[in-house]
């Protein structure tokens, strides 16, 4: 894969980066860059330079150059030039996506949890997780919520209602998402992307918990819904 920046160089940029890009609203695109109108920028190995007539204040950093060191159609890493809070020289690495994240914690009637299993290629480790997915900008949230439930799973829910909004990693991407429970669960036929490889099972609630406290759930998305549905079952539990 051609890369346009010296690997050495982006590595370092996407390392160094502390979020200060924080103008993401969900369900609108947060760059001049539209998910839904990819240009040549969507190109693997694209690099292309953004020098903007004036310093773009973003809080208390100040952004003087941007270079876009690669893209292809789902993210772009952005090497910035910058003036620190403190006003000295640096650099900014920031991985922008071109969709928000959204995940569901699928509950069946019987109260247990519908889990997908697959094979996560950055970590190279197997993933229990709730189901999840990209949302593009020309789709809204709950129906992308839908749409990655139906496809993952081949269920549809009657119910549905936000947990959560949430930053993903905010440190280096300015990913954003939202957590949502799905009830009402109806069975139907699952349509995963050729690049998924799923399993599915259902898990009671302690038992989540439990892979979660030893470590063996690990998504930060699975933990941060699972967690607000079990707050919201013990206090209902009075």
């Amino acid at each position: 894969m051609e890369i346009a920046l010296p690997v050495d160089r982006v590595v370092r940029a996407v390392v160094a980066g502390v979020d200060g890009h924080r103008d993401l609203q969900l369900g609108e695109p947060s760059h001049e860059l539209r998910a839904s109108a990819l240009t040549d920028r969507g190109r693997a190995g694209y690099h292309h330079r953004m020098d903007p007539s004036e310093p773009v204040e973003v809080g208390p950093w100040r952004r003087r150059t941007r270079d876009t060191a690669y893209a292809n159609q789902w993210i772009e890493v952005f090497h910035d030039e910058v003036d620190r809070p403190d006003g000295s020289p640096g650099i900014y690495g920031l991985v922008h996506f071109r969709s928000a994240a959204v995940a569901v914690v699928a509950v069946g009637d019987d109260g247990r949890l519908l889990l997908v299993g697959q094979h996560r290629y950055a970590l190279d480790e197997y993933s229990w997780e709730v189901p999840e997915g990209g949302v593009g900008a020309a789709e809204g949230l709950l129906e992308g919520a839908q749409r990655e439930l139906r496809e993952e799973t081949g269920f549809d829910a009657s119910d549905w209602r936000q947990l959560c909004r949430l930053s993903v990693s905010n440190s280096v991407t300015d990913e954003r998402g939202a957590i949502f429970l799905a009830t009402g669960l109806r069975p139907g036929e699952a349509s995963p992307d050729d690049t998924e490889d799923l399993a599915l099972r259902w898990a009671a609630l302690d038992e989540v918990l439990d892979e979660i406290r030893r470590g063996e759930i690990h998504d930060a998305m699975t933990i941060a819904g699972v967690g607000l549905y079990a707050l919201e079952a013990l206090r209902a539990a009075g």
